[in-house]
């Protein structure tokens, strides 16, 4: 894809070397011209190396004159034994001119965009927008020449934000009210009701599950459970409806078990830990024990930071500021976490006892505690009886000892089912208060040799200029208090990253996209961002705001640029073919769990229950053939548990429901930042063939016909009538919108045809119609 930077498209503003020449430099020089090679003599990472002399004499870059750059003619050179780069795509005659214009500028080497101070810049002067949102996007528009896009109709708007913010499709009286109110706030009414419906939570728990990888399995072979890990599903649904601080949120899963007196939430959070691909039986244990270790680094350095740490794993990182040294040294801070299911250790430190409504955590620990004692004993007790009938034979005891041991062990499965019965959480446990030693491992082989020379401590990247953790063990805990150390970090305001990557990813799950569109790399590969200082001052806000996310979604719902129509236009397209100014509302295609969940919405059967272990939703045979084990680790939940939202799915990593596999449900082996939007045979067979949606036609038409001639009060109407008002009412529940008479004509006319050509019964053949209103675009898709 050939990308024309930002600074080209206005003439007039300086070239910006983090946003237009240093993405460039990352992704088609350093490789050759990095940290590891510096083929030539020339290093493009550093302005040293860059401006220095090369091997040959001469100089890629001499500042203020392109022409003496060796750069400027290696990059337009049509001679294959000297051209740069030696391999692949050209850089585009932009990029050519972004790089020549940088150096006659001066060629000066900013700090890169991510990596300085957070500090809030000046809202634009733009006449008549109030929302400092649209004063950044207005800027940006006119100083592009591109215009400002038209309101959204407002059935398209309230679709929109409501599928954004729940979901879930309006229902027909809110598109209504919304319709009829004409006040100056109907709009903000709109966006305060949504945020304060409980299903806001479900909807933005569902974003966050993606980035860290949730599934309720272990992946590979016997892919097994994972115990309790729905109670971590369920904290981050309330956390986003409680509208926690994010950086409470932060420090809660990354050290909640650290806290003082940690509550059931603040110990379910550091399930976060538990979340990952687990191998129960490893042909290498300290190679699996290590990929473990660095699945945590990668996914806390993304998600958090947006920073591809473990890519310093084996080596100094290829392209970031980041050493192999500062990756070990991260790891450190989780080197002694206890894994998942080591046979070793008492199962109590991964599943621990939890207090529920109208218990103390006190109470709790009490009951499990004296639970263990008695059936230790009971079993002990089992296991001498057993001794002495194995040593001497069954006539070692008589009748009344026979009874006792049928007596003791009825007992111990009482106990056991009791201790069952006790509310426990995947959470994190350590190996004590004694830090494990961390070395840096040659190549990243853990069986590397470890010495005191490779021996590292925590410590933070020194690219961010943090000062060095201070680290305190908890009092009565077992743990290092080095995660402690690392949460505060993460969570601090003076911390550059951490509010600009949640920031972006607000941004990203209203608009399609982030203002960074790679919002799990803020690295110097990332792509730059379209709006540097709008993206600044969502972060800057969400730090005034005390880190709270609902006063940003407001800002953003509130905007003129949400508002936008999605319509097109021709001369902005070729202006900004990827609509990184925001000239237009980027229309969308629901997810997986939207169309699996507005289905059951249209059919009348969604079941608003909340919170709980998972459900398991129907599966056809063929699909559960292809297990080694058919049907293996899968449940059968009734119909209306299985009608619940898809968020309270059973996550089985090697078994996934077909119509959200078809729909590119996020990869949960790793961290999924971003979902791939595919157009692929699988969705049309499944959406039209799969008993799924067969049998949600179904009860879909009977919804229908049921209101339709509910609704149809009027004496002497034919059969003919029932059909129309039939085909109108399917069309009114699925698009939430009045409906013209042609499209009902069209309807009729398609179930006169099933019926007299296709010789399909009328019931049968209103099915297939409402089969096929699930299956319209104006279903699946948002303007």
């Amino acid at each position: 894809m050939v990308i024309v930077w930002a600074a080209m498209a206005g003439g007039a503003e300086r070239v910006d070397f983090s946003r237009d020449i240093q993405p460039l430099f990352a992704k088609r020089c350093v490789a050759c011209h990095g940290p590891d090679t510096q083929e030539g003599g020339l290093r493009l990472d550093s302005q040293a190396g860059a401006t220095g002399a090369l091997a040959s004499g001469g100089r890629a870059i001499v500042p203020g004159d392109s022409a003496a750059s060796e750069i400027l003619a290696r990059i337009t050179s049509t001679d294959p034994d000297v051209q740069m780069p030696p391999e692949g795509a050209r850089l585009a005659p932009a990029q050519v001119a972004s790089i020549k214009r940088w150096i006659d500028e001066g060629a000066e080497w900013k700090e890169h965009w991510a990596f300085r101070p957070l500090v809030r810049p000046p809202v634009p002067a733009v006449a008549g927008v109030g929302n400092p949102i649209d004063a950044f996007i207005r800027a940006e528009l006119e100083r592009r020449g591109l215009p400002v896009p038209k309101p959204a109709e407002k059935l398209a708007l309230v679709r929109r934000a409501t599928y954004d913010v729940t979901g879930l499709p309006p229902s027909e009286q809110e598109a209504r009210d919304f319709l009829a109110d004409e006040s100056p706030r109907a709009w903000e009414r709109v966006v305060d009701r949504l945020l304060a419906s409980p299903h806001y939570g479900e909807q933005w728990a569902r974003h966050w599950l993606d980035l860290v990888r949730y599934a309720d399995t272990n992946s590979f072979e016997r892919d097994s459970k994972k115990p309790h890990a729905w109670r971590y599903r369920d904290y981050v649904i309330r956390s986003f409806n409680d509208d926690k601080p994010y950086d409470r949120f932060v420090i809660e899963q990354l050290a909640g078990d650290e806290l003082p007196g940690p509550s059931s939430d603040e110990l379910i959070a550091t399930g976060y830990y538990r979340l990952g691909i687990w191998d129960d039986e490893p042909a290498d244990r300290e190679q699996a024990r290590y990929d473990w270790l660095d699945d945590i680094v990668s996914t806390t350095g993304q998600v958090f930071l947006g920073l591809s740490i473990n890519c310093a794993r084996c080596h100094d990182h290829k392209i970031d500021p980041l050493t192999q040294r500062e990756y070990y040294a991260m790891l450190s801070f989780f080197e002694n976490i206890t894994p998942l299911g080591d046979r070793h250790l008492n199962p109590a430190f991964i599943e621990r006892p939890i207090a529920t409504e109208g218990t103390s955590a006190e109470e709790v620990s009490h009951r499990a505690q004296d639970l263990d004692r008695r059936r230790q004993e009971a079993r002990l007790e089992v296991a001498a009886i057993e001794k002495r009938i194995k040593e001497h034979g069954d006539q070692a005891i008589d009748d009344l000892a026979k009874a006792d041991l049928a007596t003791l062990k009825d007992r111990v499965k009482s106990l056991d089912k009791e201790h069952a019965g006790i509310a426990k959480a995947l959470v994190v446990s350590e190996f004590g208060r004694e830090p494990r030693p961390t070395h840096i491992f040659y190549r990243g082989n853990p069986h590397a040799e470890r010495t005191p020379e490779n021996r590292v401590e925590p410590a933070f990247p020194a690219v961010l200029r943090a000062p060095a953790p201070e680290i305190v063990p908890p009092a009565d805990s077992r743990t290092t208090g080095r995660r402690t150390a690392l949460a505060k970090w993460i969570a601090s305001p003076d911390n550059p990253l951490t509010a600009r990557v949640m920031a972006n990813r607000v941004w990203q799950h209203h608009f399609g996209r982030g203002i960074v569109r790679s919002p799990n790399n803020f690295g110097f590969a990332a792509d730059p961002p379209t709006h540097p200082k709008l993206l600044d001052w969502l972060a800057a806000e969400l730090v005034a705001s005390g880190w709270r996310l609902k006063p940003l979604h407001r800002r953003i719902l509130m905007s003129e640029a949400y508002r936008a129509a999605a319509s097109g236009n021709g001369e902005a397209s070729a202006k900004d073919p990827l609509n990184d100014a925001f000239w237009r509302f980027d229309m969308r295609r629901l997810t997986a769990e939207e169309i699996r969940d507005s289905i059951h919405a249209a059919s009348g059967v969604l079941n608003p229950k909340m919170f709980g272990p998972g459900v398991y939703p129907a599966i056809p045979e063929a699909v559960l053939a292809g297990q080694s084990r058919p049907g293996n680790g899968w449940g059968t939940s009734p119909p209306e548990e299985q009608a619940r939202r898809t968020i309270y799915a059973h996550v089985k990593r090697s078994l996934i429901t077909p119509i959200v596999a078809d729909f590119d449900v996020a990869d949960t082996d790793t961290s999924c930042p971003v979902r791939f939007v595919t157009t692929q045979p699988t969705q049309a067979l499944g959406m039209m063939n799969g008993d799924f949606l067969h049998n949600q036609a179904r009860v879909f038409a009977e919804r229908a016909r049921r209101e339709a001639l509910a609704a149809n009060t009027q004496p002497g109407t034919s059969a003919d009538d029932d059909v129309a008002a039939i085909v109108r009412r399917a069309l009114e529940i699925a698009l939430v919108r009045p409906i013209h008479d042609d499209e009902v004509m069209r309807g009729v006319a398609l179930v006169d045809v099933l019926e007299s050509q296709d010789g399909i019964g009328p019931s049968r053949a209103i099915e297939i119609y409402c089969l096929m209103v699930l299956n319209l675009n104006e279903f699946i898709y948002l303007d």
